[in-house]
């Protein structure tokens, strides 16, 4: 993979959200994994991109009419066959970690990267996504002083459970390097 002077992974589908801004400083040090599917526990449509660009009907599903007013996005959406999906450049900052904290740092949107990976909290992540993920974080590792990778449970504990218990943090860890 390739990370364009222009923040956008060369290879990525490019998406564009609205739901992002300036980050109050330069660079990323952590990489932020959650995951998220729409409607809840169905893969293969395209409502995460609806919901991330602001165009989600809330009539389209019961589970939907939660989510009139919200407006978040990430960096990256990883689907269950691999494909990797970009709403917002690296270099600004998008909306996918809400209150958080990391190593007493708050406000991780501020210094991070948000990836999705399509999937819930009650199975299993696919190879192609792991390959994918695994690309990237590398790609990123290339331009980005990271100096972490962790789980959206892990910096909003108590609000937040995902990536959830299903995800292969070691096989993730030990293809890339980065602590939690």
């Amino acid at each position: 993979m390739t990370l364009l002077p222009s923040g956008w992974i060369a290879e990525a589908r490019q998406v564009v959200s609205p739901n992002c801004n300036e980050r109050p400083q330069r660079g990323v040090d952590l990489l932020v994994v959650h995951n998220i599917s729409l409607p809840p526990y169905q893969y293969g449509g395209d409502d995460v991109e609806k919901l991330f660009t602001n165009c989600l009907d809330p009539s389209g599903h019961p589970f939907y009419e939660s989510l009139r007013e919200l407006r978040v996005s990430a960096h990256f959406f990883v689907r269950r066959d691999g494909e990797l999906v970009q709403f917002v450049p690296v270099g600004r900052r998008a909306w996918h970690a809400g209150v958080s904290s990391w190593r007493g740092r708050d406000g991780c949107n501020d210094f991070s990267v948000g990836v999705e990976m399509e999937g819930c909290d009650f199975e299993p992540f696919s190879d192609a996504q792991y390959r994918t993920l695994i690309a990237l974080a590398r790609c990123l590792m290339r331009d980005q002083p990271l100096a972490g990778m962790t789980g959206h449970e892990d910096i909003a504990p108590n609000r937040k459970t995902d990536p959830g218990p299903w995800f292969d943090w070691e096989r993730v860890r030990r293809a890339v390097g980065l602590p939690g």
